[in-house]
């Protein structure tokens, strides 16, 4: 199997913007409210070029999600990359709605903790979801994530501040 992630790139933001256009309504429960600029191509162009220079400076890694044709399937991204004693990030992805339930989602989480764990030497990686969202939960626990707790509140999803459960993977590294 080819890898399942790679580093976004410019000329992406034609794939990003259909994917984002055709899922508006299905990734709509799970994401902060967007302008209609967002799902353009020139709203995708933008969100990848602050994204790369966020990569550039150490502070994210921002990922696409492929198939197994290669063809871009979502979104996966490191970020709040924070070093020092703490050696940690956070971890956010999504698919297509027609790329769901297929291992992309969990192949995609295992690369990127492979990356994080080898290549950033990182030590732990943090992700949430919202506490209804129980696909995205399972994924984090068959890449080897556990539970650590429910953050109130935690982030502004869909309009309105939404508890999110917590789940941690911590390095096999002292």
């Amino acid at each position: 199997m080819a890898s399942r992630i790679r580093l976004v790139q410019p000329t992406d933001a034609d794939a990003l913007a259909d994917l984002q256009t055709r899922n508006r309504e299905f990734l709509a429960p799970w994401d902060p409210l967007r302008p209609d600029e967002y799902f353009t191509v020139a709203g995708q162009r933008s969100d990848i070029e602050t994204a790369l220079a966020r990569h550039r400076v150490g502070e994210a890694v921002p990922f696409v999600v492929l198939d197994d044709d290669g063809v871009v399937a979502g979104r996966l991204t490191l970020s709040a990359i924070v070093r020092g004693a703490f050696q940690s990030c956070s971890m956010g992805y999504w698919l297509s709605q027609d790329r769901t339930g297929r291992g992309y989602a969990t192949q995609a989480v295992d690369a990127a903790v492979t990356l994080a764990f080898g290549e950033l030497a990182l030590h732990r990686i943090q992700a949430g979801t919202l506490v209804s969202n129980t696909a995205s939960q399972n994924v984090l626990l068959r890449a080897g994530f556990e539970r650590f707790g429910l953050a109130p509140r935690y982030l502004r999803i869909a309009g309105r501040w939404q508890d999110h459960i917590l789940f941690q993977r911590l390095s096999d590294e002292d």
